[in-house]
């Protein structure tokens, strides 16, 4: 019988400092211990425990974490035990996610791995399709890289194809986050296939194509200006900038305002961002560009934009005192547009 005391005492014992997934590896070790030491009689145990499929909906916030530990029991412990492991991956994905413990497999048996999410391409449940796109990312966030992807995507870019017209946008997302993670590694394959699915695309598709493009775009990659059809150096001036306040403190706000006007003869289409060159504590910048618009001009036509940019103090960006130079970026080409002084608090 299941020791619940035990098992309750052994998790608790250093839990507490631990974070998000040492926390989710930390259960599913001490559920090791106080199972059956058969592997698939654990197993059964744990699926027998599990609830009605979910998948991952909103709705349920994080209650779906509840199932990570079993994700980890399987990723560490059922490597010897195949077919076994594929069966509770695809129940598990259904109620959580498997894009994390489908990775080890893919390292140690990747043929069968990959045959098994061929099939799974197809699956009728979308969570489990997902799963094919999202636990084959070679970038995947919170996960370890997947190497053999990175130095080559061709196994992962034959899965992708049969996902791209996936009738679930949930699907289609994960099928452009994978694509935009290729790009990273191999932006020439990105652009090919950006190119090669937009022949006879239809709307979905070519929102997975200008997804997938995103970072490239951002970082100015001709190749994927070109597919978007910015490839162009567009001819345009940039007036009336203006950057307030020019003081600016942590936790205000500054606004960027400026006008792109149209100096050609015919229309033109210009995709509008901007950068800003953060300063960083050691007093060295780091360029974030942000997406703004994408405009249709006509000959002489002026637009004006504006972007309220926060200098709200978050986990993801800390601001330090310091000139922080602003760039507008039109069809991948970048000219000054002014700086803010952000004052010491």
């Amino acid at each position: 019988s299941f020791n619940r005391t035990a098992f309750v005492s052994d998790v608790l014992d250093g839990y507490d400092p631990l974070a998000l997934m040492p926390r989710g590896k930390k259960i599913a070790q001490a559920l090791r211990r106080h199972l059956p030491d058969d592997y698939a009689h654990a197993l059964a145990i744990l699926l027998d425990s599990l609830d009605q499929a979910h998948g991952r909906d909103p709705s349920q916030s994080l209650a779906s974490f509840l199932y990570l530990p079993h994700t980890q029991f399987v990723a560490e412990f059922g490597l010897a035990h195949f077919e076994l492991s594929m069966r509770a991956q695809h129940a598990l994905t259904q109620r959580f996610t498997a894009e994390f413990s489908i990775r080890p497999f893919i390292e140690h048996h990747p043929e069968a791995t990959l045959r098994q999410l061929q099939a799974w391409a197809c699956d009728p449940s979308a969570h489990v399709r997902r799963l094919v796109s999202e636990g084959t990312r070679p970038r995947l966030p919170w996960a370890p890289r997947l190497r053999r992807f990175q130095v080559d995507p061709a196994p992962v870019l034959a899965l992708l194809e049969l996902l791209k017209d996936d009738p679930e946008l949930y699907v289609r997302r994960s099928v452009a986050n994978n694509l935009n993670d290729i790009g990273k590694d191999h932006p020439d394959v990105l652009v090919r296939t950006a190119q090669a699915w937009l022949q006879g695309a239809s709307a979905q598709r070519a929102w997975i194509v200008g997804h997938a493009l995103r970072s490239a775009v951002k970082r100015g990659e001709s190749g994927a200006l070109q597919v978007l059809g910015f490839g162009q150096t567009p001819r345009v001036s940039v007036a009336n900038a203006q950057i307030s306040p020019r003081l600016a403190v942590t936790g205000g706000a500054v606004q960027i305002e400026f006008e792109v006007s149209n100096c050609h003869t015919s229309a033109q289409s210009v995709l509008v961002d901007f950068c800003v060159h953060y300063v960083k504590a050691n007093g060295q910048t780091r360029a974030k560009v942000f997406k703004l618009k994408t405009l249709q001009l006509a000959p002489g036509q002026t637009a004006p934009l504006a972007k309220k940019l926060s200098l709200a103090q978050m986990s993801t960006r800390k601001h330090y005192p310091g000139l922080h130079k602003v760039e507008v970026i039109l069809n991948g080409q970048a000219q000054p547009l002014g700086a803010f002084e952000l004052l010491k608090s």
